[in-house]
């Protein structure tokens, strides 16, 4: 059972890592240059603050998950105890790592729909009617990056899973084959 967790948890990172990957690339090479009024104007990510922060949370979690990949074979001999340190420091870094992208996501998805809809009372204007690949790229990356999210919230609970199995069921924050 503790090889298919591993396999499992590999085989969801390095989806993750897909995932990721892809929505930095969406976003990072989308920009849409259009004639407007005998002006030449181009929508690039950079133009939105919350895409731009969210291409570096999305290569910041890529890098991560690969780190976490390449190194979850080479604490194999470890003490109980100081796995159990590892556990704890996997577990709290998977947790950060899934609400940062989350909350990136949550924070680029407000942002173009607000490019999608504009605001009257502060004169935004709507870029999706003038720019639609733009828009259709972007909303392409943030799918990306919520399933993304999605698949960094499994991980999570694989990781929360073999924390929490170390521990003693009857005696607190006792590790199993500690008196």
């Amino acid at each position: 059972m503790e090889l298919s967790i591993q396999k499992t948890e590999a085989l969801i990172r390095l989806s993750t890592i897909v995932m990721l990957v892809l929505t930095a690339c969406l976003i990072g090479l989308d920009s849409q240059t259009k004639v407007i009024f005998y002006v030449q104007k181009k929508a690039s990510f950079k133009d939105l603050r919350a895409l731009v922060g969210l291409l570096y949370i999305t290569s910041l979690a890529a890098a991560y998950n690969l780190l976490q990949l390449c190194c979850s074979s080479f604490f194999k001999g470890t003490s109980l105890q100081s796995y159990a340190y590892l556990a704890w420091l996997r577990y709290i870094l998977d947790q950060a790592v899934v609400y940062a992208a989350f909350a990136g996501n949550l924070a680029a998805m407000e942002h173009s729909l607000l490019v999608l809809t504009g605001e009257e009372n502060f004169q935004w204007l709507k870029w999706c009617n003038k720019y639609t690949r733009f828009c259709t790229q972007i909303g392409g990356s943030l799918l990306c990056g919520f399933v993304a999210s999605l698949l960094m919230f499994s991980i999570a609970s694989i990781s929360a899973f073999n924390l929490f199995r170390l521990y003693s069921p009857t005696k607190f924050m006792h590790l199993k084959l500690q008196s």
